[in-house]
Parts: C-alpha cells; structure tokens; sequence
C-alpha cells in the first residue's frame, strides 16, 4: 500500500517551486564554498614520496603529468588485503569517464593505495578501470595525510581522522556490522580493515614546487559517490538500511536496459 502523500498537478508545482527555490540556495552556498577551498593557504611538499605504477617508479612530480593541478583518491586497499573496498569501489566506478576530461582541463586524477602494484593492477583489471593508479607500498604517503594509521596508533586510541580523533564508525567498540561485513568482503579483519581510511588530497605544481592545497575525508566525499546523487533524486531517496551495494561485478542480477529485457 502506498503511503506517500499524493496531490494535483497543482499542488505539485507549488511544492516543486518552493523546493526550487531552495535548491537554487543550496547551489550558491555551494559555489561559495568552493571558492573558500580555493583560498585555503598552500603548504609546501619537500618530502620525496615513490610511488610504483604501471610506467615504473614515479615521484609526486611525475604523478602531475604535465598538468600543474593533482587529484588523488585515497582508495582503501591495504598491503594483505585480498580485494578493494567495496565501497571505494563504488566511488571510483565513475573515475573512467570523467578522468579523460580532468587530464585535458589541467588536472590529472590518481587513486592511491598501500597495496602493492600487482594487487592494484589485478583488480584493476577485473573492474575494467582505466583511470591511473599508484602504490604507495612501504612509504608513508598514506601516513602523512591521515588516510593510515599504524596498529600502535589503533591501539592506544591514536587515530585521527577528518580532522578529529575517534568519533568515526571504524573507531567505534564493539565493532559495528557493517564495518565487520566490508572488511570481510576485501578478505580481511575489521581491525586491519579500520586502518585504512578513503579521502581526497589535492596538489599544485607551481615554479617546480608542489604544495598541498585541501583534503576531505568521510561525508566530505559524498560529492564523489556518484550513485548518492542519482539516489538523491530518486523518489525512495537513498533508502538504505545497512551494505547494500556490492562491487559491480557481484550483483546477482547485472542491469538490463528495457530494450534488452524486452528482446530477451
């Protein structure tokens, strides 16, 4: 039985025009906040991160590719893992499109993770993704934008992430089911899945130096979850309770478009 309220055309439009309204609003102290991350102050990179990709080992510089504007995807796949997390997964499904835009806009876009490159480059393959991707294996690139921690940090309660310590889901006891059920599905424990977390740093390459320009992390991403916007459009909204995404190879039903269901 439906239970959403029902009304005229009228009616509809009324609300509609209210609604609009708001989200015009919405879409200016949007804009306005992208120009307060512009104007964040710069912090200079000396440290000489390597990273392995598929062209060789590559030094941050390198990973510019010419352009003078970086954009790196923190992706959670830690060094034991058997599989990336699904919900990374989800996030970098839309990567492929757009990234070809980005590389001819003066912005070159990354995935990093910890996992060493052959991992990366197998489930890479598996997900059929092109966008570039880089190990950051034994090095501590992932450590100093706080998208890793060490079990020493886990354990005496160390961890700080989006800007706070503790406070996040994956720091939370007893463990909460989701956070159990993801990292079972990359093939590991919730403790070891827990030090890994997903974010967005970006860089500028200006008179040879690289400077750190913003990072984001946690809710800060979901600009990036492309299927959260689509939902947030859709009638039922997001309309979750609890994992309900998958790797888009592990649907048990992959999508049809109605002219193919209807050729069957």
């Amino acid at each position: 039985m439906m239970k959403h309220m029902t009304g005229t055309r009228e009616e509809w439009l009324e609300a509609r025009l209210a609604l609009l309204d708001a989200e015009k609003d919405l879409t200016r102290r949007s804009d306005d906040l992208a120009r307060r991350r512009q104007e964040l102050p710069w912090v200079r990179i000396d440290k000489d991160y390597r990273f392995d990709t598929d062209v060789g080992s590559a030094s941050l510089t390198d990973l510019f590719a010419g352009r003078s504007q970086l954009l790196v995807y923190h992706f959670m796949f830690g060094p034991d893992w058997t599989a990336g997390c699904p919900s990374c997964s989800m996030i970098a499904d839309g990567f492929n499109g757009f990234a070809a835009h980005l590389s001819n806009h003066d912005v070159m876009l990354w995935a990093v993770s910890r996992a060493p490159l052959a991992k990366l480059q197998a489930y890479k393959r598996r997900m059929g993704w092109t966008f570039p991707w880089a190990s950051s294996h034994g090095g501590d690139f992932n450590f100093d934008f706080n998208v890793s921690f060490t079990e020493a940090q886990q354990r005496e309660g160390r961890v700080e992430y989006n800007y706070e310590r503790g406070g996040h889901a994956m720091d939370a006891a007893p463990v909460p089911p989701a956070v159990a059920e993801l990292a079972a599905g990359c093939g590991t424990d919730a403790a070891s899945f827990s030090r890994d977390r997903p974010g967005l740093s970006t860089f500028v390459l200006e008179d040879g130096v690289i400077y750190h320009s913003y990072s984001t992390f946690a809710r800060g991403l979901d600009g990036l979850w492309g299927s959260y916007q689509w939902l947030d459009r859709a009638p039922k909204g997001r309309n979750e309770t609890g994992v309900w995404w998958r790797r888009h190879d592990e649907y048990d039903e992959p999508a049809k478009s109605p002219a193919a269901s209807c050729c069957a």
